[in-house]
């Protein structure tokens, strides 16, 4: 912590000095203490047996278990991200616009995916089209399902059989991510270019820009950054939301490791669990990182750009001549 003062707190004296230390003692010790008790009691129960960790060492275990799931985490987890950011761009710059017929369908379908809780669209999305789809194929909109699912849907594994639209589980997960989040993006991206100064706006205006002009060089690049600390967040609850997966029996990492690794070895679930926790840590601080890197690098690439007065030094002294500076056309 700084030595300076700042509005917050004073500069601490010797006694609050020593006070602080002899807090931060008691209460390392306490969770010392807290810690130990916790590994003797699973070291009474077996928990540190080598049979229980020898899996998570073995390649085996990794090559036809973990690796796997980890594969199919982050495709969904990639492909749920770019469809999101895609979806809260345009939705969130659709609430800013000013027709009434853009901006109120919009926040619409935002609050509406916004408020259902992510499981629910999971579900929707892996029961729901294989019940009403058979209705749909016999209707005047059966040749529009059929060519969405030949042409678009496809791409995520949809198939249609018989006028009957099969949904894989990868295609939920993903439809669940991208609505949810893109939704909480969406209102991010909106709050994000409200934050930018209206004078910001008003300059752009004033010399000849129109809205798309102004929202494009001035309002978004500013917005960007100031959001990316939130994107980055909505960012790593997407990759952790991807767990949810297991409940319709997605081959993702923790179905794998928390499932299939205990079932096969000697049920050792709380092992398991503390390789899948450890993973997912790794994957998200990395995530933040990443995004941390990038935000700085924007920040210093924004103050580079800047253009200076010129490229001889600084401006003459008011006091000077013309030709002092040696300027052309000098007497």
């Amino acid at each position: 912590m700084s030595r300076e003062a700042n509005v917050l707190f004073d500069i601490p004296g010797p006694r609050a000095r020593k006070r602080n230390r002899l807090l931060s003692v008691l209460v390392s010790v306490v969770l010392l203490a807290i810690l130990a008790a916790l590994c003797w009691r699973l070291q009474a129960k077996g928990q540190f047996e080598k049979q229980l960790w020898t899996p998570f060492t073995e390649w085996t275990v990794w090559r036809h278990l973990l690796l796997p799931g980890l594969l199919n985490t982050l495709k969904a987890a990639a492909v749920a991200t770019v469809l999101a950011l895609i979806f809260g761009a345009v939705f969130g710059l659709a609430r800013l616009s000013d027709h009434w017929w853009i901006r109120l369908p919009a926040g619409a379908v935002v609050e509406f995916f916004r408020g259902i809780p992510l499981l629910i669209l999971i579900f929707l999305a892996f029961f729901v089209p294989n019940k009403i789809s058979p209705a749909i194929a016999e209707s005047p909109f059966g040749q529009l399902q059929r060519m969405s699912v030949d042409y678009f849907f496809f791409i995520f594994g949809v198939e249609s059989n018989a006028g009957v639209v099969t949904v894989p589980a990868f295609a939920a997960v993903v439809f669940g991510l991208v609505m949810y989040n893109g939704a909480v993006l969406a209102e991010i991206v909106r709050a994000g270019v409200l934050a930018v100064p209206k004078g910001q706006s008003e300059a752009a205006y004033s010399v000849g820009l129109r809205k798309n002009g102004v929202m494009r060089l001035v309002l978004l690049p500013q917005a960007v950054t100031a959001m990316m600390p939130a994107i980055v967040s909505q960012i790593v609850v997407l990759l952790k939301d991807t767990a949810l997966g297991f409940i319709i029996a997605y081959g993702e990492f923790l179905q794998a490791g928390f499932k299939q690794v205990p079932a096969n070895y000697h049920n050792n679930v709380l092992q398991a669990g503390i390789v899948v926790a450890i993973i997912y840590i790794a994957m998200n601080m990395s995530l933040s990182r990443l995004a941390t890197w990038l935000e700085g690098r924007s920040r210093r690439s924004r103050r580079t750009s800047a253009k200076t007065l010129g490229s001889s030094g600084p401006p003459p002294a008011p006091g000077m001549t013309r030709q002092a500076t040696g300027e052309p056309g000098a007497a």
